[in-house]
């Protein structure tokens, strides 16, 4: 009969992606997975066959948890310029309240992996993707509204923005970086 598994694996990936995000996925050991999620090697490797692949899982679940929360805040009701202000505040209150000031996971494995990691590079895409799609039906709607120049480019506004949040989150890697964020949000929110 075989033994029940003494851990919930969706807590483990969680409890790895904070040690991924923290110390980047070179720098994490298989050491430094086992003390954060408080089981032996063996049922590290039994239960996610590799350091990689509980990455690649902890950056999926990062991915679409990010999004999601990025897409929520898009979608409330109200003015398009005052949502899109309010991701981009939200975005900027999560590193500025980060005492380790690991901005973005996905960001962070990009310039880390994504040259050598076709699988890294692919769900760093999809997060971009997902971010301009969101961007771009915001811009579509600040449109058909009037709030946006129906003369603007939708999916080249969704690029800048999306853009914007990724520099943000290496902005918000530097400490003090509050004033220059608040610069960054506020002329974004200028140039739509």
């Amino acid at each position: 009969m075989a033994r029940p598994k003494e851990f919930d694996p969706e807590i483990a990936v969680d409890q790895a992606m904070e040690v991924f995000w923290r110390k980047g996925y070179a720098a994490t050991t298989p050491q430094d997975l086992v003390d954060a999620l408080s089981i032996g090697k063996g049922s590290l490797y039994n239960a996610f066959g590799s350091k990689r692949e509980l990455f690649l899982r902890a950056l999926r679940r990062y991915r679409d948890t990010q999004t999601a929360a990025l897409v929520e805040t898009l979608d409330r009701p109200g003015p398009v310029k005052e949502r899109v202000r309010a991701a981009l505040t939200a975005i900027a209150e999560m590193d500025l309240a980060d005492p380790d000031h690991r901005g973005c996971l996905a960001m962070n494995s990009t310039a880390e992996l994504a040259r050598t990691d076709k699988e890294v590079a692919d769900l760093s895409r999809r997060m971009l993707d997902i971010t301009e799609d969101a961007f771009r039906a915001l811009i579509a709607e600040g449109q058909r509204t009037g709030e946006i120049a129906p003369t603007r480019d939708p999916a080249a506004l969704a690029a800048l923005l999306a853009n914007t949040v990724a520099g943000m989150r290496i902005v918000g890697r530097v400490p003090e970086a509050r004033d220059r964020l608040t610069r960054i949000i506020d002329a974004t929110i200028d140039s739509l």
